[in-house]
C-alpha cells in the first residue's frame, strides 16, 4: 500500500496556509516549502502568521529532493513558474496536486509531467490574508481531490494514500466522484463570486442580503455553466441554487481573493477567471457579456495601482 511520507508545498499564500501548519505538525522535517531567492530568504526569516501563530517552515533543498507529494498552491499567474520550480523534486513516483483556481492547471501538469503524476484537486474555503497574516476557521472548508473519476469503495492507491495523509493531518477533504465536474462548478462559483465582489467592492455577506448582488453573481455562474455544457460537463441550474445555501454560511465580512488583491494593490487573477470565460465563450460560440464587463472593470482598477 502506497504511503505519503514526504510533502513539499509551493505557494504559501492563503491556500498554502490551509495545509502548511497541519502538515508540518504531522510530518515534521519531511514537510518543506519550495521557494527561491528573496522569497526563500523572507520566509526563512519572517515566516507567516496563521491564526495568530508565527510559522517558519523549512525550505526545500534540491540536494534532498525525494518527494512523495507536491502541492501547488500559487496564484494562477504564477503556475508556469511553479511548474518549473518543482522539477528537481519530481521523481518517478511523485504525485502532484495543484489546488489553484481555474480550469487549466491539471492540463498543464499532465502536459509537463504525465497523467501518472496527476491528482485532480480544487479547494472550497474562505480565507482572509493580509500583509502575511492569514486567518480562517480550520474546520470550515475542504480540499477536494481524486482521480478524474472516483468510485466509492474502489479508490485508487494514489487517492487512498492522500486520503490517509489528510485524515492524519486533520485536513478536511472530499473525494468527488467526478472531479472535472467539481472543478468546473468551483470555477463557476469563483467567477460569480470573486468577480462580482471585486467589481462592486462588496464582501461575501452581500450575497446573504442583496437580490441585486445575487442577480449579478448568478448571471456570471450561468455564463460559465453554458460553456461547461458545450464541453459535455453536466452543470445545471440546480448548481446555481445549491450555491445560494453555501454562501449563507460564510462570515459576512469575508472577502474573496480577487477583492483582497485589489485592496492590497496586487496583480489579480481576473484573466484566469473572467478572461478565460471570454476566451472560451468566443471559442465555443457562447455569449459572455458579463464576463467581459468583469474583465474590463477589474482591469480598470488594476490600471490605477500605484497612482
Amino acid at each position: 500500500m502506497r504511503e505519503i511520507r514526504s510533502v513539499k508545498l509551493i505557494g504559501l499564500g492563503a491556500m498554502g496556509c490551509f495545509f502548511a501548519p497541519r502538515l508540518e505538525a504531522l510530518l515534521g522535517g519531511n514537510f518543506k516549502i519550495i521557494a527561491k531567492g528573496e522569497r526563500a530568504k523572507r520566509l526563512s526569516e519572517k515566516g507567516v502568521i496563521v491564526n495568530g501563530k508565527q510559522y517558519i517552515f523549512d525550505i526545500a533543498d534540491e540536494n534532498n529532493a525525494d518527494t512523495d507529494l507536491i502541492i501547488i498552491a500559487v496564484k494562477g499567474y504564477s503556475l508556469e513558474e511553479a511548474l518549473e520550480d518543482i522539477k528537481p523534486y519530481v521523481g518517478e513516483n511523485t504525485l502532484i496536486m495543484c489546488v489553484i483556481n481555474g480550469v487549466n492547471s491539471e492540463n498543464r501538469v499532465r502536459e509537463l509531467y504525465g497523467e501518472e503524476h496527476l491528482i485532480y484537486s480544487y479547494m472550497r474555503v474562505s480565507i482572509v490574508m493580509k500583509d502575511g497574516v492569514t486567518n480562517f476557521d480550520p474546520s470550515i472548508g475542504k480540499v477536494h481531490f481524486g482521480d478524474k473519476k472516483n468510485v466509492p469503495g474502489a479508490y485508487s492507491e494514489n487517492v487512498l494514500a492522500i486520503q490517509k495523509l489528510l485524515e492524519a493531518a486533520t485536513i478536511p477533504y472530499e473525494i468527488d466522484e467526478d472531479m472535472i465536474r467539481g472543478i468546473w462548478f468551483k470555477f463557476s462559483c469563483n467567477v460569480g463570486e470573486n468577480m462580482t465582489c471585486a467589481m462592486l467592492n462588496i464582501p461575501f455577506g452581500a450575497f446573504q442580503i442583496s437580490d441585486s448582488a445575487n442577480y449579478i453573481r448568478e448571471t456570471g455562474m450561468r455564463e460559465v455553466i453554458a460553456i461547461a455544457n458545450k464541453l459535455g460537463i453536466n452543470l445545471s441550474e440546480d448548481d446555481v441554487i445549491r450555491q445560494r445555501d453555501t454562501l449563507m454560511g460564510l462570515p459576512f465580512e469575508n472577502k474573496p481573493s480577487t477583492l483582497q488583491d485589489i485592496e492590497a494593490e496586487k496583480l489579480t487573477e481576473v484573466d484566469m477567471f473572467a478572461g478565460e470565460v471570454v476566451r472560451l465563450g468566443e471559442q465555443y460560440g457562447v455569449s459572455t457579456p458579463l464576463a467581459r464587463v468583469y474583465l474590463e472593470s477589474i482591469r480598470a482598477k488594476e490600471d490605477l495601482f500605484g497612482r
